[in-house]
């Protein structure tokens, strides 16, 4: 079986997706002074952009799996058969748990600077609070939580935006079959322009009458 870092390797590959109402509404928080509620707010050129309050939500039901990924037993671990796509479509053994869990520290991990990531490291991976990461790293309470509200924000466009195997919707990730549209190619489009099929239109002998 193959190291877990399927999403990981793909991190400079985040593409400009366009957001929706749909798909921001549900996250938003309501009390936003931003969004109102809504997910979204104006852009540069009149182009709506998610708020950050969505980016925040998408980190932290990120972060709530991982932690419940990294929690459990070994033994309640369980290896799942995947479909890859391609001409072959050979299916592959993996650990989604394990997977998960690697993708979410490496994808941090290229993602944000030294500075973010020792801060990363310190509260959402070791797990220590805020008095005891403010002493570590010399900051005052509103700053730590200033630079937290960044490191999330961060995480939560990327963890969303990564093509093509992005961390968040969670359900996609661990039950998506990984199958891929087929699409045509230029040469059979042309082919088929040239020489449109035709009905071949079969004749039986027939014995005319006297």
């Amino acid at each position: 079986m193959q190291a877990p870092t399927k999403a990981s390797e793909l991190v400079d590959e985040v593409s400009k997706m366009e957001w929706s109402r749909s798909e921001t509404l549900a996250l938003a928080q309501q009390s936003c002074s931003h969004c109102y509620g809504l997910g979204l707010r104006p852009g540069r050129g009149g182009v709506s952009t998610p708020c950050n309050c969505v980016f925040r939500a998408i980190f932290r039901a990120c972060y709530a799996r991982f932690r419940q990924c990294a929690s459990k037993e070994k033994y309640i671990s369980r290896v799942s058969l995947e479909a890859n796509p391609g001409r072959q479509r050979k299916s592959v053994w993996g650990m989604k748990n394990e997977e998960y869990i690697a993708d979410f520290c490496l994808i941090s991990r290229r993602t944000l600077s030294e500075y973010e990531y020792t801060l990363f490291k310190f509260h959402y991976l070791l797990g220590a609070d805020w008095k005891l990461c403010s002493r570590k790293m010399n900051l005052d309470r509103g700053t730590f939580f200033h630079e937290a509200y960044r490191i999330e924000q961060k995480l939560g466009r990327i963890f969303r935006e990564l093509q093509p195997y992005a961390l968040f919707p969670l359900d996609e990730y661990f039950n998506g079959s990984g199958r891929q549209p087929v699409v045509a190619t230029s040469e059979f489009r042309v082919k088929t322009e040239q020489a449109p099929m035709t009905r071949k239109i079969f004749k039986f002998p027939v014995k005319r009458a006297a």
